[in-house]
């Protein structure tokens, strides 16, 4: 299960996952929440693969060189992509790279080239970055974060996340998401977040 920041929809996502027992192939059971840096721009454009970073505060002046850095890793992931023959676009103030519909692309042979032979100059993305983009919550969202991460933790997901006073989980947050336990947890604390509980086998 790829996933990195708690959100009200990322959380319906999460309890989703486990109650079906859909994702991609190869995971070890360890659930991540989702973030702002995991492939995809806050316009829902694909952002190709963007990795993200552990560590990194933006207000410092560490955390402001860190994203100075992000963004010329950006410029040179770009380059190299041009360079393999797409049309990718400046990356902007935050390092995203608005390059179109993730459906398309992924149907397309020369972005998928080109991610591939550049894929190891795309940086992950900071922590600061993480914060920026991430959406203001309001505060009955923010309820629900804190009482969904209450009850997980109550009910057999010990590791799962505490959110930070804005209702987000930041940086490369993991938890054992394969176990009984957790997915009974999911299954209990389910309709805190509105999401129905299970009705049966899920496909995935």
């Amino acid at each position: 299960m790829r996933t990195n920041r708690i959100l009200p929809a990322a959380a319906a996502a999460v309890t989703a996952f486990l109650l079906t027992g859909c994702g991609a192939g190869g995971d070890d059971g360890a659930g991540k929440i989702p973030t702002a840096g995991d492939g995809t721009s806050s316009a829902g454009t694909s952002s190709a693969g963007t990795g993200r970073a552990t560590a990194g505060d933006g207000n410092s002046a560490g955390g402001k060189d860190e994203v100075a850095a992000y963004v010329e890793a950006k410029r040179a992931w770009v380059k190299c992509l041009r360079e393999n023959g797409l049309d990718a676009p400046d990356p902007d103030a935050n390092g995203q790279v608005e390059l179109g519909d993730a459906r398309v692309l992924k149907k397309n042979p020369t972005f998928i080239d080109a991610s591939q032979k550049c894929g190891g100059l795309n940086p992950p993305v900071p922590v600061e970055i993480e914060r920026r983009l991430a959406p203001k919550l309001t505060p009955e969202q923010i309820r629900k974060q804190f009482a969904f991460a209450d009850c997980m933790q109550k009910n057999g997901a010990a590791d799962f996340p505490d959110p930070e006073p804005d209702g987000n989980v930041y940086g490369d947050v993991q938890w054992n998401s394969g176990t009984a336990a957790a997915k009974q947890a999911a299954r209990t604390c389910a309709p805190i977040i509105g999401n129905p509980v299970e009705q049966g086998p899920g496909k995935g």
